[in-house]
């Protein structure tokens, strides 16, 4: 289940041309994303996943959708390597996410609606895991809102024990890059905090369409020009010598297995209030 956490895939540059991933539940004003991201992330069997496991995460949605709850999260599958989804929960502090586990805990009805919703959802399952990032701001640009957008690019990088300065260098050098070449382009970085590895970035692009993603991609000579022989040089020496793994994913955002904001289901109700799996309409709430 989603105890407001998740885990994603990880992802660093490739070298870069990402949006941001931001406004989850409209709690961070001035950026859009939020400040503590919690990430379940949940691996099927294989057959369990797709509407079989969409069904099973309705009756998270219908139990905090009946308690009212702020618990608000909205998640992605994987159109990528493994079958998998994650589920994204973002808070302004580490005490909004203690206040809200708690407020969880307090209510007994909607505990044990949750425990019945994990028994279910458990015999799907693979694998399971939890991790919390922190958005950095100094390795974000130009981040601006999720709503409208359809898909997220994820890339992951491992950085090397000892070799953080060199990665804040080759990614500061990146941002130039894109301010000069790509100015239009953004994204935003989180840092893993709790999980398994503390030397993981993750780089977070929405996108509304995939053609997006061919725009991207046409972007790379620009991007070179700005950046200059001496630039590109200096970005694939520090590379070699910070990363020590890297993978960028394709996730689709899924709003049948998501609890939305009043405010995303305000500003597209058709998106984030499909028909439920299974053809059930899920308890009424206005942010379902």
């Amino acid at each position: 289940m989603r105890f407001f956490s998740r885990s994603p895939a990880y992802a660093v540059l490739a070298i870069i041309a990402c949006a941001p991933l931001t406004t989850f539940a409209q709690k961070e004003a001035v950026s859009g994303s939020p400040k503590v991201l919690v990430v379940d992330r949940e691996f099927t069997r294989p057959g369990r996943g797709g509407l079989t496991h969409e069904k099973a995460e309705s009756a998270y949605v219908r139990a905090l959708a009946s308690a009212r709850s702020p618990a608000h999260y909205f998640a992605l599958t994987s159109l990528t390597g493994q079958s998998r989804s994650l589920f994204f929960t973002g808070y302004t502090s580490f005490a909004e996410w203690e206040t809200e586990n708690k407020s969880v805990e307090g209510n007994a009805m909607l505990a044990a609606a949750l425990d019945r919703a994990s028994v279910a959802d458990a015999e799907l399952l693979a694998q399971f895991d939890t991790s919390v990032w922190t958005r950095r701001d100094d390795l974000s640009l130009n981040a601006t809102g999720l709503l409208g957008d359809r898909y997220i690019q994820m890339t992951q990088f491992i950085v090397r024990p000892g070799h953080l300065e060199e990665w804040n260098e080759m990614f500061k050098l990146i941002m130039q890059g894109y301010k000069k070449g790509v100015p239009a382009w953004h994204w935003t970085t989180y840092q893993q905090e709790f999980g398994s590895n503390n030397n993981a970035f993750v780089v977070m692009t929405p996108f509304r369409a995939l053609t997006d993603v061919d725009q991207e991609h046409g972007s790379g000579s620009a991007f070179t020009e700005a950046m200059g022989e001496a630039g590109v040089k200096r970005v694939e020496e520090l590379e070699a010598a910070c990363i020590e793994s890297e993978q960028t994913s394709l996730y689709l955002i899924n709003p049948r297995m998501s609890y939305p904001a009043d405010e995303w289901v305000k500003a597209e109700p058709d998106f984030w209030k499909p028909k439920p799996a299974g053809g059930k309409k899920n308890a009424s709430h206005s942010a379902e």
